[in-house]
């Protein structure tokens, strides 16, 4: 029972608070621009309006200093932890974050106590202001049913500006007080306290503001009034918007400190009252020898402060010298975010006109002037400067550090230092006040004290703690004169709170009845992200040397080193720690002497148990009056643990072999199969094992079977004579079960002796049960290469059936029995389905031989006459069992293969292989599949077939027939085995929904990976049943496409081309590259969403049935039920964002430039974007601006002309790069895409096939230009068109070629040729090495389409002549 440290609380995420406090400290993740996963379902939380390029960040500080405020970051902040623990406060500047705790479930099935962020936020509301200083006020609850649970938390904090503002937990303003201009020093509170004896004075309740040179005390009356009826306004405002209730305005007294030069901290004692002596004493100070004395001593309220000269101060104000201000009151109403200012005048006169409040709010209030009040003395110390001052919770004592490293101790009532620490710079200090336990109190011998009996008085002690953050230590002093009692190494980076108040609003009635846990002092650790306290035993104030607990704690401590310093062996040991054992007094501290020694790991089982029956003896021997009964009963029980360790040990060492052969005929019996069900299920088996192996690694010492006796004792404990298990984690409760099963499993240990030795015990056969089970569960692995251990099970299943309260005789014949139900819901829970399965198999076959049983004896105990009613009932309670096991038997085989399925080893990768792929599946149990819904099943397939990044062409082929090219593929083998198993829950169109909606989800999480997104699609165009599939595509569409297609359609608006890489990044949260292929996905599905709209009325909707096994299905509703719940789709507005998505796809395809997208549209098809598909939109209808129709055009002339560059175009000794070939084979045909869009837009598709025919020509595709020929309606326009492309060949041939014979030729030709074809512009022409012969064709395939009337049918004339003179050349 020594000095400790205790954590309490932890914090959930501290850093988060820390990087919004600080924001140079926040560590920026590798990689940039590429989002962290976890996060980026998220993503559509960002600001999309921010176009512009952010602004470079100033480069963090390197080096040693930011490391250290990377750790030291508290040490700068305000902190505030409320005394209740329900709030904590940590500002910086203008900056604070309110943490408030949260229960969460530890590992061992424990609840902790985490502090999260509640809110955060600026609390700064004029310019330049910062936070100095901040409290945590708890506020009594005012109903009478309170549980002493504080109503709510204020918080209270002080500004540079010298206002004081108290704000909810939710950070909404209540009230702004300015009561000095000066900066806000210091905030403390004094909460009520009841008088511990007759003559201590009462204290008020009051908060405390400290300025440079004043301190102003609020009554904690009108404090709390105010505060409530500010709370109240608040909520009436939010929920009405127009009442208000005037506060009534805080009393509070402003004194104006005098003759002191610096002050830094203060601390308000209270009201205090003079002894006559020390009436009379000031009196002749002050006044001298002509002073006059009252009869009644004054009551005075005294204040000290710490600065500089003097170091300390001690001010003395007379109470009724002056009166209590009214405060100008600043209320502020969160649901109008206005504030308004009442004078002590308006409160009593009523509301102020509206012009006059104007001028009042932009007017600070009122500022009364300061009572002077002068020190009365001090502790004079030029050099000495005081940083800090903190009251004891008896205000008799105060402690006080200073910039020498020192720790001070006053005496407040006589104003002198009595005591001083050396050696703690920048110390933090706080005091614990500890009452004395009465039931802890042992007589004297020979001595009559007051305080020796249980009956008297309490005694109450104080300790100092100091903590040193240069040494990162904490300390524990006993004052007055006191030694030190504890010291912990607690880091140097901590915070150490003492609140020094407790709850507001009480009063000497209700504080006797409320008992709120309250903590005194608290440390707060940055580095571990906890929050501890620091526990004082009463005992550790007595300083007497004849202290019977002192010479007690003496002795454990010598004990504890004993068992510490030695090795156990000797006898001599033995007996030296019997004699300290047997010397303790204390009951308490004896048997906290004995738990150590229970606890030691270095003792033998014989040292424990001698030295437990040596005081287990002597207890005895003493008279009966002096024996504590606790102790007693606690060397009993533990005498009963250790027999059973040693009687458990004895059976488990025993040699001990069953000489019965086992043979499969044995098992099959055993179990009351059939050959041919046996063979299935070892088959089943087989396949789990094989698919389920994974090499672990094994040491020696972790042998099955063996608990230390320490162990042992730690996960048993006696309660009223009845043995049973703690609450211990599970890998605990499998130890135990396998040092009492687990030899007996193996068929190495008696069967029969055990489960008698555990019964006589005290343990019950449920207990037993759960134990056994929990070992045959875990152990999965073992058995199933043993299958002798089923008969092991199955013999010690049978024996605990047969333990008297096993299975209740007079059981309902028409019920299930718990006994059996126990055993079947542990098979449920577990996910080692393979020992599952069979301990359901030991399990129903133990049933049916009991059920049978019972059935033969109560037939030959029934008169013939009654022997068919008889019959009947027992033929009832069996078939009801049975089913049960039936049931059960289906859902764990079902359950069997479908585990098997995902956990098969996968085949080697072809492709690349992302992270999500490589992280393993959940393992399942009958109870997860229970739980999961209807889609559990599908859900889990699909993930497994995205591991193994399946197609779905061969999840079609697992579903027909097999092949039997291909017999023994053991992947599809597993497939086809789990169809036949879930011919409902695995139906095709419900595998590739689950499947579609798996890779999407998986994509969302890392958009780069944008094959994820589509395989998808192909799941989603391979669903059948259109109103599935109209489903499927419109939730993906509306949760995780359309917030990103619509970012990138701005984008691309807003940069008038295809955006680069890191505007990619920024806004869309993916590459360029990534955005192209999302924009193709998405117009795949928009394409496949009309599709199905056209489909879906020839179709029926489907029926979704269930596995009968599975009916009893509970969870959340499966992905095709909620596509079947969705609502069809508007035909014309999907078809509006198709044209959309081609046009972006297409612009991000070419990267093509001086492209705006939504430029293409007018305002009714832009206002029917990105809305929801299902809804009717007003779309654009009739026809179309001219003006639109030519931007149109020439996007689409765009298309046309970059798709065909990209195809034809020869790059010169280059091969075609991996990307492009592996792009091509994917691309649309873009210009049947362009005729398509055009007929949609609204443009010519003849001006589009000519185009695409002059573009083919350009680039030399001669052959493909007079296939497209045919498409085209206007010939004319095309011939006159393809005519000038003639003559650039032409001109390019002769004018830059340059040869003799083409000067000749060119003399030749008519003139007006010739100046028609120097007039050609041959940079236009992108393919110039066409040979002339192609061009002859050209020319005559011309001259077929220009009618003979046209006017440059003549020039064509010409141009055969010369093309047929070149070829001759």
């Amino acid at each position: 029972m020594a000095c400790s440290i205790v954590q309490f609380c932890s914090f959930q995420d501290l850093q988060s608070a820390r990087d919004f406090l600080f924001p140079q400290l926040r560590e920026e993740t590798p990689g940039a621009l590429r989002r962290d996963p976890s996060k980026s379902s998220n993503w559509e939380d960002d600001s999309w309006g921010a176009w512009e390029e952010t602004e470079p960040q100033e480069p963090e500080e390197e080096g040693n200093a930011s490391k250290t405020q990377k750790t030291s970051w508290l040490q700068e902040c305000v902190l505030s932890l409320s005394p209740t623990s329900d709030l904590m406060v940590i500002a910086r500047e203008q900056k604070a974050a309110f943490l408030v705790p949260k229960w969460k479930h530890g590992d061992k099935g424990k609840e902790e106590m985490q502090f999260a962020v509640g809110w955060s936020g600026a609390l700064s509301v004029e310019e330049g202001e910062y936070v100095t200083s901040a409290l945590c006020i708890p506020l009594a609850s005012q109903k009478r049913s309170s549980t002493g649970r504080p109503d709510w938390t204020c918080i209270v904090v002080g500004f540079t500006s010298g206002y004081v503002r108290f704000y909810t937990e939710s950070g909404v303003l209540l009230l702004a007080q300015l009561l000095n201009e000066d900066k806000v020093l210091q905030l403390k509170c004094r909460t009520y306290e009841i008088p511990r004896h007759p003559g201590v004075t009462e204290q008020n309740e009051e908060l405390s503001i400290l300025y440079p040179a004043a301190i102003v005390t609020i009554d904690g009356f009108s404090l709390f009034q105010s505060l409530r009826a500010c709370r109240n306004q608040v909520a009436k405002a939010a929920a009405s918007g127009n009442e208000n209730i005037q506060p009534p305005p805080l009393a509070y007294k402003k004194w104006g400190l005098q003759d002191i030069d610096t002050i830094i901290d203060h601390a308000s004692i209270g009201i205090m009252t003079l002894s006559p002596f020390d009436q009379m004493k000031t009196a002749s100070v002050i006044g001298g020898i002509n002073a006059t004395i009252k009869n009644s001593p004054p009551a005075m309220s005294q204040y000290i402060t710490v600065g500089s000269s003097p170091f300390t101060g001690f001010f003395y104000a007379l109470e009724g010298s002056t009166q209590p201000l009214l405060s100008h009151v600043a209320l502020a109403v969160a649901s109008k975010l206005t504030s308004a200012l009442f004078s002590a005048a308006s409160g009593w006169l009523g509301w102020k006109s509206k012009h006059e409040e104007e001028t009042v709010q932009k007017q600070k209030p009122k500022m009364e002037p300061a009572t002077p009040l002068a020190v009365r003395f001090g502790l004079p110390d030029s050099r000495r400067h005081g940083e800090s001052i903190c009251l004891s919770p008896c205000n008799t004592l105060a402690a006080v550090t200073d910039d020498f490293g020192r720790v001070i101790l006053l005496d407040v009532a006589r104003g002198i230092a009595i005591r001083m620490w050396k050696g703690y710079r920048d110390a933090q200090i706080g005091w614990i006040q500890i009452v004395e336990d009465l039931h802890e109190r042992v007589p004297e011998k020979g001595e009559f004290s007051p305080f020796g009996n249980t009956q008297g008085p309490s005694r109450v002690a104080q300790f100092l703690v100091i903590y040193a953050p240069r040494r990162g230590i904490l300390e524990v002093w006993n004052t007055q004169q006191g030694p030190r009692v504890g010291a912990f190494n607690v880091g140097k980076h901590c915070r150490l709170l003492y609140p020094g108040y407790k709850i507001m609003g009480l009063n000497n009635v209700t504080s006797q009845s409320w008992q709120p846990q309250t903590y005194q002092i608290c440390l707060v650790d940055p580095v571990s992200a906890s929050v501890k306290t620091v526990n004082v035993p009463f005992h550790l104030a007595l300083s007497d040397k004849k202290s019977e607990r002192a010479k007690d704690l003496h002795l454990v401590k010598k004990l504890a080193a004993l068992l510490k310093s030695k090795s156990p062996g000797p006898d001599s040991f033995e007996t030296e720690i019997k004699e300290l054992i047997l010397d303790i007094k204390y009951p308490a501290t004896k048997r906290q002497a004995l738990e150590s020694i229970l606890a030691s790991e270095r003792l033998s089982f014989s040292c424990l148990r001698n030295v437990t029956q040596t005081l287990m003896d002597t207890l005895k021997n003493q008279e009966l009056e002096s024996v504590d009964e606790g102790l007693l009963q606690f060397c009993a029980n533990q005498l009963k643990l250790l027999h059973l360790y040693e009687s458990v040990s004895q059976l488990n060492s025993v040699d001990f072999h069953s000489d019965t052969p086992f043979s499969d005929n044995d098992l099959a019996v055993l179990l009351r199969l059939d050959d041919k069900e046996l063979v299935k299920l070892r088959a089943l088996l087989e396949k789990y094992k094989h698919e389920n192996t994974k090499t672990t690694v094994r040491f020696s010492e972790d042998a099955d079977g063996v608990l230390p006796v320490k162990t042992f004792l730690e996960y048993l404990e006696y309660e009223k004579d009845v043995l049973s298990i703690k609450k211990i984690s599970e890998e605990e409760y499998v130890a135990l079960g396998s040092f009492f099963f687990w030899k007996c499993l193996h068929g190495e240990s008696s069967t029969e002796d055990m489960c008698h030795t555990l019964e006589s015990a005290g343990l019950s056969p449920q207990q037993l049960l759960s134990l056994l089970l929990s070992v045959w569960l875990s152990k999965e692995k073992d058995i199933l290469d043993k299958p002798q251990s089923v008969c092991c099970l199955h013999t010690m299943l049978s024996l605990l059936s047969k333990m008297k309260v096993a299975i209740d005789e007079t059981w309902d014949s028409q019920s299930v029995s718990p006994w059996w139900q126990q055993m079947r819901m542990a098979c449920i829970q577990s996910e080692n389905n393979g020992a599952a399965l069979l301990s359901a198999h030991v399990g129903h076959s133990v049933a049916a031989q009991m059920s049978s049983n019972s059935t033969d004896k109560r037939f030959s105990q029934t008169a013939l006459g009654a022997d068919a009613e008889a019959l009947t009932d027992s033929w009832e309670a069996l078939s009801l069992d049975t089913e049960y096991w039936k049931l059960l038997l289906k859902q764990l085989e079902d359950c069997l293969i479908l585990q098997t399925l995902l956990h098969s080893k996968a085949s080697p990768p072809a492709a690349k292989v992302s992270s999500p792929q490589t992280e393993p599946l959940p393992r399942l149990s009958v109870k997860k599949l229970l739980e999961a819904g209807k889609g559990g099943v599908a859900d889990s397939v699909a993930k497994w077939i995205f591991k193994q990044d399946l197609s779905p062409e061969l999840l079609k082929c697992a579903n027909q027939e097999r092949d039997s090219e291909n017999p023994d593929e053991p992947k599809e083998d597993l497939l086809r085995l789990a169809y036949e198993q879930f011919p409902c829950s695995l139906e095709l169109d419900v595998l590739h929904a689950h499947c579609c909606w798996e890779y999407v989800v998986q994509w969302n999480k890392d958009p780069e990976e944008a094959r994820f997104l589509v395989r998808s699609i192909e799941h989603l165009k391979h669903i059948l049943n259109a109103h599935v599939q109209n489903g499927i595509a419109l939730m993906m569409w509306n949760t995780f496409l359309v917030k990103r297609f619509s970012a990138a359609t701005y984008l691309m608006d807003k940069v008038g081309k295809s955006p680069k890489d890191r505007l990619c990044r920024r806004d869309v949260g993916m590459s360029d590259t990534a955005v192209t292929s999302f924009l193709g996905s998405c117009l795949d599905l928009l394409q496949t969403s009309l599709e199905a709209d056209i489909s879906r009325d020839e179709m029926q909707m489907p029926v979704l049935d269930t596995e009968d096994a599975w009916l009893s299905v509970e969870g959340p509703i499966s992905i095709v039920e909620l596509a079947l719940e969705q609502k069809p789709i508007h035909y014309p507005l999907v078809e509006h964002h198709s044209i959309l998505c081609s046009i972006l796809y297409t612009a991000m395809r070419f990267s093509l430039k001086s492209v705006k997208p939504l430029a293409l549209f007018d305002s009714k098809g832009k206002n029917a974007f990105f809305k929801d598909l299902t809804s009717i939109q007003l779309l654009p209808s009739g026809e179309m601006d001219p003006n639109f129709i030519s931007v149109r055009q020439q996007f689409l002339l765009k298309v046309v002309s970059a798709a065909v560059q990209a195809q034809h175009s020869v790059t010169k000794d280059k091969e075609p790069s991996e990307e492009a070939a592996t792009t091509h084979w994917k691309d649309h045909n873009w210009p049947v895409l362009a005729v398509d869009l055009a007929h949609h837009l609204q443009v010519s598709e003849d001006v589009i096939r000519r185009h695409y025919v002059g573009e083919l020509y350009n680039y030399g595709a001669d052959l493909l230009g007079e296939e497209a020929i045919l498409q085209v309606h206007d010939k004319e326009v095309l011939a006159s068109q393809l005519l000038v492309l003639t003559g650039q060949r032409l001109a390019h041939a002769l004018f830059h070629t340059q040869t003799k014979e083409g000067m000749e030729l060119l003399a030749r030709l008519p003139p007006t040729l010739c100046t028609w074809l120097k007039a050609m512009n041959t940079q236009d022409l992108q393919n110039t090495d066409v040979p002339i012969a192609t061009t002859a064709k050209l020319v005559h395939k011309v001259m077929e389409l220009l009618p003979e009337k046209h006017g440059q049918y003549s020039l064509a004339l010409h141009l055969i002549e010369a093309v047929e003179a070149m070829a001759t050349l």
